[in-house]
Order: structure tokens, then sequence, then C-alpha cells
């Protein structure tokens, strides 16, 4: 599964400030290739994490393709995107976005129970990755909303590998990590590379960044002000 941009910008209009337009980035184009993770670095502000959310599909663009596989994000229906994000497409954000009150366990088989598989293998993967990431098992059946923030975005990490997704998003997948946490995460990133994932990521861990990508895009290149 390859992943593919080209000539993608994005502005944001204020409309509480007389409509002005803001140019965020402006005329991208890489692809990633299976097997490929590619770094997306720059300054702060320079349009990393809105460049992951418009390959996510959750920003739209003003102009240009951004193709995963077959499919272009911004021109799909949102049933496509819908599909894509299901089956193709993972995403690990900084942030645990769940709903509260669903246990753990849960929470991180449902990308797999949402594919189809059983319950019972849905949950042998969760208990694997929660037990890889060093999630007691004594909180598996609760919410992990009234966890630590460390522990939070372990479980993210763990929902966001529980499939064997062709595409992935990572963003800033190691932050606040301690060294055993940080090591599994970026053995999961290795196994994800060797199973021909393409991935694209935000690491500000330069240490991690230079193990496990293959080169790196300086977003500020593409962002108005900023580039050269």
């Amino acid at each position: 599964m390859m992943i593919e941009l080209r000539e993608v910008s994005k502005t944001f209009t204020l409309h509480n400030q007389g409509s002005a337009v803001i140019g965020v980035i402006s005329n991208v184009s890489f692809t990633v290739a299976p097997g490929e993770c590619v770094a997306l670095t720059g300054a702060s502000g320079a349009g990393k994490s809105t460049l992951m959310r418009m390959i996510y599909g959750n920003y739209l663009t003003q102009s240009g393709e951004i193709r995963i596989g077959d499919v272009d994000i911004v021109q799909a229906e949102p049933r496509e995107v819908i599909a894509l994000r299901r089956e193709v497409l993972g995403y690990v954000s900084q942030f645990l976005r769940v709903v509260p009150r669903v246990p753990t366990l849960d929470v991180v088989a449902d990308p797999l129970r949402a594919l189809g598989v059983s319950g019972a293998d849905a949950h042998s993967r969760a208990e694997e990755l929660l037990r890889q990431l060093n999630i007691p098992e004594r909180l598996w059946s609760l919410s992990p909303t009234t966890f630590s923030g460390g522990e939070q975005q372990r479980v993210n990490i763990a929902r966001g590998f529980a499939h064997a997704y062709p595409a992935m998003l990572l963003d800033e997948p190691t932050a606040s990590l301690d060294a055993a946490n940080r090591e599994v995460v970026l053995t999961l990133i290795e196994a994800a590379k060797a199973r021909g994932a393409a991935i694209i990521g935000i690491f500000h861990d330069e240490a991690a960044r230079a193990r496990v990508c293959d080169r790196e895009i300086d977003v500020s290149c593409f962002t108005p002000g900023l580039a050269a």
C-alpha cells in the first residue's frame, strides 16, 4: 500500500477576523512506499500535525490529491473514508479519545471487532498488546479515561496496532514513554514496516526517528513564510 501526495495545499479562513485567509502549507508532494517510514520534521507551527490530519481526512485540502492506494481522500465520499480508516489507514494520535465507561480491553479490541474478527480473537490480540505495553491486567476491565497520561498513551498505541493496517500515521508515538515502553513501541513500528506498512510519523525523539525512519521531509519547506 502506497501513500502519495500530489501538490497538496491548505489554508484556513479566520471568519472572526474579517475572513482573512491564512496559508498553512502549499504544494506538498511526496510518496511513501510499502515498508517505508517517513518522518515529518520542521519547526513548531510548520504544519506537521495539520498535514497528518489532512492525510487522515479530518481536514479538507484546498487543492491536490492524497492517495492511500487507489483512494483519493480529497475526493472520496464519507463512506469511503470511513471504510479506509476501518480497513487500511491507522492513526495513532497524541491523545486517547474513547467513549467513557468502555473497558480498556474492548477499546483495544474494537478495531478488530469492526472488521468482523470474533470477540475471542480480538480480545486475545488486545491482551497481547496490553501485556507488551505493560498495562496491568487489573486495569483491563476499567475505562482508560481514568488512567494516567502515560497509560492512556500506551492504550492508544495498543489500539492503533491491533489491526495490521497497510498504511499508518503516527503522531509522537514515543512521547513521554519510559525506556522500556519506548522500546516496545519502536519494535511494533519495525514489525509494521517488515510486513509492508507505509508509515508517516512525527517524532521529536531524534534517536527514535533515526532508528525507524528511512528519510525525513521538512514540512517547513512547504510552509508560506517559512520556506527558504
